[in-house]
């Protein structure tokens, strides 16, 4: 099974949030590759919650694909953010998927400890200049992480 990290601002959804809530849909990735990624996922897909763009950014906890990808809604409403004019209900180039919640890890495990491990060399998150807010993570990878928690 495909493992995954996917980066979200805490003030919009946090690992904490999404406990509270259960489920949520995950939207606004307006970056081609990163929604090439989420394309390629299927429910069951674990993923890597990780806190961005915040005082202390890094992976907050784990959750999982809860559905089938779906064109993201946001792209279609003007009152929204992640608002595209270009896009249209027939032709919507941006996706959405549904969450779950699965675990919070007890501390936030900080991106310079992500960077310290020699595992984690390889990891987009961890190379200079990546901004991807959508990426895999390779089993030896989830098995870095996991060990650092």
């Amino acid at each position: 099974m495909p493992h995954w990290l996917m980066k979200s601002e805490p003030d919009e959804l946090s690992i904490h949030h999404l406990q509270q809530l259960g489920t949520a849909r995950w939207d606004g990735v307006r970056n081609y590759q990163a929604r090439n990624f989420m394309r390629s996922m299927q429910p069951g897909d674990l993923f890597f919650f990780y806190h961005s763009s915040c005082p202390e950014p890094g992976i907050a906890g784990i959750a999982r694909i809860a559905g089938t990808v779906y064109p993201d809604p946001t792209a279609l409403d003007p009152q929204s953010h992640y608002f595209d004019a270009k896009a249209s209900a027939e032709k919507n180039p941006w996706s959405a998927l549904d969450v779950e919640f699965v675990e919070a890890f007890p501390i936030v495990l900080p991106l310079a400890s992500l960077r310290a491990e020699p595992a984690l060399a390889e990891l987009a998150l961890v190379q200079r200049g990546s901004r991807l807010s959508v990426m895999p993570v390779s089993n030896a990878q989830w098995a870095a992480v996991l060990a650092l928690r």
